[in-house]
């Protein structure tokens, strides 16, 4: 049985749905001071950002394939403690300056358009091209986190461009007025369940380094509910599709876990939670008379 993989799917929105407020913005700018001319130039760098991080993403699945499976473990391992940094760094970042986006972009702009044909270009190649290589490396250690039984890695895959469409329906209805949504707090839910999902991934991430035999304790478990919830049962191919659990964790996947989790979803929390206290001018010195 193959159950909808759910965490796959918000990585694909969330991080979809990014790139496409990106393009988005840059597009109705440009509309909005009647810059139609320079949309071509948006296109092009939009389209390379595409070719790169697809380009990246395959040579994530299919540079190892001839290393040994100790080697093909370290790097996976590696790389999927790499991807967490970086999904993490996101969830901070775009809850910290999604009000602000906006005015960046249009800011940065207005400088590339004076500057010359490529700059727009390069402005979007690297807006877009920023989300597209850390949406391939989160997905590429998701996919394997994932993945199921049989070593399929169709329905993850699947989840991922599912939640890509969505993200690029959801980018055309806000340009047209259609759709509007309090983006804080999608950015807000979609955080929180981005960072249990990490976290799944961090663990499967250091259970690889364990595999590779350069962490220790691959064979002290913390506990192993494999009889009451077989890996390709239902709730096994639930679980690891939306959560990346592992019926069988060692104790150091499952520190690793709790040492990530507690203190990250603590802060971020809190930082959504707070508002931002406007800044008041400092008082003016009373003249002297």
């Amino acid at each position: 049985m193959t159950s909808f993989p759910l965490g796959n799917y918000l990585i694909g929105l969330r991080e979809g749905l990014e790139a496409s407020l990106v393009v988005v913005i840059l597009i109705a700018y440009l509309v909005k001071t009647q810059r139609r001319h320079l949309l071509p130039r948006i296109w092009a760098g939009v389209a390379v950002a595409v070719v790169i991080s697809l380009a990246f993403g395959a040579l994530l699945t299919y540079g190892p394939q001839r290393l040994t499976f100790e080697a093909k473990e370290a790097i996976g391992g590696v790389l999927s403690i790499v991807a967490v940094g970086f999904v993490t760094w996101m969830v901070f970042w775009m809850a910290r300056h999604a009000r602000g986006l906006s005015g960046e972009l249009r800011g940065r702009l207005d400088t590339a358009a004076e500057a010359g044909r490529a700059s727009l270009a390069f402005v979007a190649l690297l807006a877009v091209g920023r989300e597209g290589l850390e949406t391939a490396l989160f997905l590429w250690a998701a996919t394997q986190a994932a993945t199921n039984s049989d070593g399929s890695t169709a329905t993850p895959l699947v989840g991922a461009l599912l939640g890509i469409l969505t993200a690029v329906a959801m980018g055309f209805a806000f340009y047209k007025g259609v759709l509007k949504i309090n983006l804080g707090k999608f950015f807000k839910w979609t955080g929180v369940i981005l960072i249990v999902v990490a976290a799944g991934v961090l663990a499967y991430g250091i259970h690889d380094l364990q595999e590779a035999g350069i962490l220790p304790g691959l064979n002290s478990l913390a506990f192993d509910v494999s009889r009451q919830i077989p890996p390709d049962s239902w709730r096994g191919t639930l679980l690891k599709g939306t959560l990346n659990f592992s019926p069988a964790t060692t104790w150091l996947e499952a520190g690793v876990w709790l040492a990530y989790v507690i203190p990250t979803m603590a802060l971020f929390l809190t930082r959504v939670r707070t508002p931002r206290r406007p800044v008041s001018p400092a008082p003016r010195p009373a003249r002297a008379s």
